[in-house]
């Protein structure tokens, strides 16, 4: 199955200093109201394994398109409110999307 076309997010979060599990919270509760989300086909919370305190939201979508549909939607901001107040808007970039255009 070829990958190329689909479309991957990545959003930089950063835990609170006194709560190092507080995105990982957050991600769980957001995770399950996105199930079943047309397009959707996955995501990920990773966690630096040099700061235990930043992590990264990664989702798989089948194509660019599909993703800007759900972010247009009317279901976008309130699914993901929980883990908007931990991004990282330190980091220049803290929200990216890219399109995969080859995958071995």
């Amino acid at each position: 199955m070829s990958t190329a076309g689909r479309a991957r997010v990545m959003v930089w979060h950063r835990a609170p200093a006194d709560d190092v599990d507080a995105v990982a919270k957050a991600y769980d509760q957001i995770s399950r109201h996105l199930e079943g989300t047309p397009g959707l086909i996955g995501n990920e919370l990773l966690r630096s394994t040099t700061d235990p305190h930043r992590m990264v939201v990664l989702s798989e979508w089948e194509s660019l398109q599909a993703f800007r549909v759900w972010e247009e939607g009317v279901s976008h901001r309130p699914s993901t409110s929980p883990l908007r107040q931990h991004q990282d808007r330190e980091m220049p970039n803290f929200f990216e999307v890219f399109e995969v255009t080859a995958a071995f």
